[in-house]
C-alpha cells in the first residue's frame, strides 16, 4: 500500500530539510476541499487572505503540490478553470470565491493573466503522467489561445498587447510599455508547450500548427525587444520603440527559449553581475544599477518574489547551467531561512518577497505594495520545488519511467518515498568505507541517469528491491 505522504528531503544542511518540511505541514491550511455548497466546484489551493482565486496562483502552485499528489490533486484544481471557461475561449485572471464570477479591475479590464496553462500541464502529465487527460485539455486549451489572439495580438506588429497588471508586476516602472517582454515570452511559452503536447497526443498537425506560431513569435521578440549593446530583451512603447528598463521580465524569454546560445550567455551575465541581477540574494524584480531601484524592495521596484527567481532558474536549466541554477537556489534559500529561523521571540514565517539586499522581507511603501506573511503560492516554490529539483537535484518523468540526478558536488543527500505513481522510490547518497555510495529502493523498475557534471554520467535500469552503487565504479 502506497504510503500517502509527501517525499521525504534528506541535506546535509538540516535547516534545508526543516523549512521543506514545515512548508508541507503549512500548506494544508491553505488547501480549500470542495463543497457541494461551493461555487467553485474542485478543491484548491489559495492564500486564506484571498477573495478570489487566481488563474496565475493557481498555475504556480502546481509545481509544488505535484509532489504530493494523492493529498492535494492538481488535475481537478485547474478543471475549475475549464468549467468557468467562456463561449469564446476567455478564462479571465481571477474568479470571485463566493459567486465565480470573473473579478475585473480597472487595470485590467478584461482579465488577463499569463498564458502558462501548457506549460503547467506538460509539466503535470511528466509528474503524475495521465495522457488521457492532454486528450480532454486540449480543446478547451486552444479556446484559450484562440482568444488571446483574438482580443491582446496587435495585427500590424504580431506582438500582443495587455495591461502592465496583467503581468503580475503591478508597481514595476514599465510606464511606457505596450507590448510587455513578459507576456509575449510567455504566450511563446504557450505555444512551445502546446506544440510539446501535441507530440505526446501523436498529432503531426496540431503540434506544427503551434510549432508554426511559436517560431513567428520568437522571431518577433528576438528582432524587435533584443538590445545588442545591453545583452537583454525590453518592452516596446507604442511606437515598437524599446523602453530601456531592465526588469525581471526580462528573462521569460529564456524559460521560453527564444535567445541563442550568446544572447543567453549575454542575459546569464547581468545574472552573475552584483550591479544588476546577481544580488546576494537572487534575482531582483529590478536591476540593482537602475533608478528606481529600492534596496527594501518596494514591491516590483527591487523585491524578489521566489516565483521569479523559480522562473529564471528554470531558464538557466533550458541552457544547460545546472551548477550556476543551483548555487542560486541555495544563496535564495538562506534569505528565506533568516524569516524562518528569526532572532529573539519572533515566530518563524514566509513572506510572498523578500529583501534583495539584505535579510529579511521586502518592505514597501506605505499603501503601495503589501507582502503576505505565508504566502505559500509562491513561497513553496523556493522551499519545496527549487529543493527537490535543483538543491537535491532530482526530475522525473513518470510516462518515460526515468529519474535524472543532476548532481553538481557530492555531499549527504537524496529523497525517500517520491511517488512514480504506483512506484515509491528512495534514492540517498552517503560516503561509506568504500567511498561515495548510493543507496536506492523501488517497487518496480525505472530508468535512473546520475549526471555527476563534467564527470561522468550513466544510465542504469534499476530494478524493485534495494541495491546500491560506488560512484567510482561507475
Amino acid at each position: 500500500m502506497i504510503k500517502k505522504d509527501f517525499p521525504k528531503v534528506h541535506y546535509y544542511d538540516q535547516d534545508f530539510v526543516d523549512i521543506y518540511n514545515r512548508s508541507w505541514a503549512w500548506i494544508q491550511d491553505d488547501w480549500f476541499k470542495s463543497d457541494s455548497e461551493n461555487t467553485i466546484k474542485n478543491g484548491f489551493f489559495n492564500h486564506n487572505e484571498n477573495t478570489s482565486l487566481d488563474l496565475f496562483e493557481t498555475c504556480m502552485s502546481t509545481f509544488f503540490l505535484v509532489y504530493y499528489n494523492m493529498k492535494y490533486p492538481v488535475a481537478p484544481m485547474l478543471d475549475n478553470f475549464y468549467m468557468l471557461q467562456e463561449e469564446d475561449g476567455a478564462i479571465r485572471s481571477n474568479y470571485d470565491l463566493e459567486t465565480s464570477e470573473p473579478v475585473y479591475t480597472e487595470a485590467n479590464p478584461k482579465g488577463a493573466s499569463p498564458p502558462l496553462l501548457a506549460w503547467v500541464e506538460y509539466n503535470l502529465y511528466h509528474k503524475v503522467g495521465q495522457k488521457k487527460r492532454i486528450k480532454e485539455v486540449m480543446p478547451p486549451l486552444e479556446r484559450y489561445y484562440s482568444w488571446l489572439d483574438e482580443d491582446f495580438m496587435d495585427m500590424d506588429s504580431g506582438l500582443y498587447v495587455v495591461p502592465l497588471e496583467a503581468t503580475k508586476m503591478t508597481n514595476s516602472p514599465r510606464s511606457k510599455m505596450k507590448f510587455a517582454v513578459d507576456f509575449n515570452a510567455q504566450q511563446a511559452l504557450n505555444s512551445l508547450y502546446m506544440s510539446a503536447l501535441g507530440d505526446i497526443l501523436n498529432d503531426k498537425e496540431l503540434s506544427f500548427k503551434y510549432k508554426k506560431k511559436y517560431f513567428s513569435l520568437k522571431t518577433r521578440i528576438n528582432s524587435l525587444m533584443w538590445n545588442q549593446d545591453d545583452n537583454i530583451y525590453y518592452d516596446l512603447d507604442a511606437d515598437l520603440e524599446q523602453v530601456k528598463v531592465k526588469t525581471a521580465a526580462s528573462f521569460w524569454p529564456l524559460l521560453a527559449e527564444i535567445p541563442n546560445e550568446a544572447r543567453a550567455e549575454g542575459l546569464i551575465d547581468l545574472l552573475k553581475d552584483p550591479d544588476s541581477f546577481g544580488t546576494d540574494n537572487p534575482f531582483p524584480s529590478l536591476a540593482a544599477n537602475e533608478p528606481d531601484f529600492d534596496k527594501k524592495g518596494n514591491g516590483y521596484c527591487g523585491s524578489v518574489y521566489p516565483f521569479l527567481t523559480f522562473m529564471i532558474i528554470k531558464g538557466l536549466e533550458k541552457y544547460g547551467r545546472y551548477e550556476f541554477a543551483r548555487e542560486c537556489s541555495i544563496r535564495h534559500m538562506y534569505y528565506i531561512l533568516d524569516t524562518f529561523h528569526p532572532d529573539g521571540n519572533t515566530k518563524g514565517t514566509l513572506w510572498e518577497a523578500y529583501s534583495p539586499l539584505s535579510e529579511g522581507p521586502a518592505v514597501g511603501k506605505e499603501g503601495v505594495q503589501e507582502n503576505k506573511q505565508l504566502f505559500l503560492t509562491y513561497a513553496a516554490l523556493s522551499t519545496i520545488t527549487l529543493m527537490i529539483e535543483n538543491i537535491v537535484g532530482l526530475y522525473i518523468s513518470l510516462p518515460r519511467k526515468t529519474v535524472d540526478w543532476i548532481v553538481p558536488t557530492l555531499e549527504l543527500m537524496g529523497i525517500e518515498d517520491l511517488s512514480l505513481k504506483r512506484n515509491m522510490i528512495t534514492i540517498l547518497s552517503n560516503k561509506s568505507s568504500r567511498g561515495w555510495e548510493i543507496r536506492l529502493e523501488s517497487e518496480k523498475l525505472y530508468y535512473f541517469t546520475i549526471d555527476i557534471l563534467g564527470e561522468k554520467k550513466k544510465t542504469l535500469p534499476i530494478p524493485s528491491g534495494k541495491c546500491s552503487m560506488l560512484i567510482d565504479k561507475l
